[in-house]
């Protein structure tokens, strides 16, 4: 079963690699002379894949290094979304009923172990570190902050570009989350997670050129929005007066 949904993802990222158009790699103006420089990454990155993703047991796993435990971490997250969203099931139906059956093997474990002369000490017990709560609300909490500092410092800043392209970034994911519910947005992110990374490792010369065919074809659309319109919106003084 493992074997077969690497081949089927195998498979996928091939398909898609092959409809990649493929052209040389841009060469972007640097410095004053104009100097001509090869960008054989995406944005002139230097790390690996692998270091990007922060190493470790964490990268192996997106990057598919061990397919079997990729294959099953991306099992259970289907696994859940499906009994969520698709059977409708409700958490704390799913809490209780688990929590029964851990209490029912528990018991025939610990009674059975007199029949074979074990003593009821070896029943495996499941303990959750207290690090492990204070950790994830740190965690969480300092990417909050950071969140909501960014917001705050366009907000505020003089950048009326910026301003407008995450007003427009926030309005696009209001659209996306009225599409689908919370739970298909996080199972969406986490299904990509575990395929795009993998993808670009493999096609990385591709992807790149794809990327920058569209950014160059963004930036100039972006310049002409910005002639008719952004460069005709009157720009007030942002910056308060200073207090004396």
């Amino acid at each position: 079963m493992d074997h077969t949904s690497g081949n089927i993802l195998e498979n996928v990222m091939e398909t898609i690699a092959e409809n990649l158009p493929k052209q040389k790699s841009v060469r972007f103006a640097e410095g004053e002379n104009s100097v001509s420089a090869q960008m054989n990454r995406l944005f002139g990155r230097q790390k690996s894949i692998h270091n990007i993703l922060g190493g470790g047991k964490s990268a192996d796993v997106l990057l598919w290094k061990n397919k079997k435990i990729s294959v099953g971490v991306l099992s259970a997250a289907t696994a859940i979304w499906v009994l969520f969203e698709w059977l409708e099931y409700q958490f704390l139906s799913l809490l209780c009923f688990g929590l029964g059956i851990g209490m029912i093997i528990q018991f025939l474990w610990s009674n059975a172990s007199v029949l074979v002369n074990r003593s009821s000490s070896e029943v495996p017990r499941l303990v959750i570190p207290n690090e492990l709560y204070a950790n994830i609300a740190v965690s969480v909490g300092a990417e909050v902050n950071r969140f909501l500092d960014f917001l705050q410092d366009v907000a505020t800043g003089k950048n009326l570009k910026q301003f407008i392209m995450v007003v427009l970034s926030l309005w696009a994911a209001a659209i996306i989350g009225s599409w689908c519910n919370f739970l298909s947005v996080l199972y969406f992110g986490f299904v990509a997670a575990h395929t795009l990374p993998v993808f670009y490792e493999r096609y990385e010369d591709e992807v790149d050129s794809f990327i920058y065919s569209l950014l160059g074809h963004a930036q100039s659309q972006y310049k002409k929005i910005d002639k008719d319109l952004l460069s005709k919106i009157p720009k007030g003084n942002l910056k308060g007066k200073k207090i004396e």
